[in-house]
């Protein structure tokens, strides 16, 4: 008597759990389509816009992240350095060089699932172009580390895998189709372990 209902039910269990459970993996597997890679910096420049794919419309509302105008902005994340080893808290690194043209922009670290590292209270977290100190010819160097360093200091956590996300904002990159001729900051390690 109660061997239908039973096997119903689970069949819907299974068919609802199982939908939910690839849509969830297919949402952290992709960011949408349409990626632009500089270096080991990576923009979805498409998934701002109207005509997004749904992946990208669908992640960046579970992720609950403001999108950006069409020349707003444009958000760059970088998982690795430029020799393509992953970013790890257990290193140093330099995020040197100068960003395309925008009006300002925003560097910080955050986790791999994007959420902002927060590494103390009275620590840096973040910099940006009002903030950063330049050489003569208008480029910096940004020290990315868990211990104090002089001049830009990014400070992060001590340990696991982060990410550098920059933002630039009010910039004509965002709607340009010369995207691929920019020029990023490099992304070099300077020494692991802090010895």
């Amino acid at each position: 008597m109660f061997r239908v209902p039973l096997l119903v039910a689970l069949a819907l269990i299974v068919a609802f759990g199982g939908g939910i459970g690839s849509a969830v993996w297919a949402l952290k597997a992709t960011v949408g389509f349409g990626s632009i890679a500089i270096g080991p910096w990576v923009a979805f420049p498409e998934a701002q816009i109207v005509a997004a794919d749904p992946y990208a419309k669908a992640h960046r509302a579970r992720a609950g992240q403001l999108l950006y105008g069409g020349a707003e902005g444009l958000a760059f994340t970088a998982l690795t350095d430029d020799t393509g080893a992953r970013l790890s808290a257990g290193c140093s690194y330099d995020v040197s060089g100068i960003t395309p043209p925008a009006r300002f922009w925003t560097l910080y670290a955050a986790a791999p699932d994007g959420a902002a590292l927060r590494p103390g209270p009275d620590l840096p977290s973040a910099i940006n172009s009002w903030t950063v100190l330049r050489a003569e010819d208008s480029r910096f160097a940004i020290h990315v580390s868990s211990v104090a360093q002089p001049d830009n200091w990014l400070a992060i956590r001590r340990t696991g895998s982060f990410a550098l996300v920059l933002t630039l904002l009010d910039t004509p990159t965002a709607g340009s189709s010369g995207l691929i001729d920019l020029t990023m900051p490099k992304i070099v390690k300077t020494g692991c372990g802090h010895a």
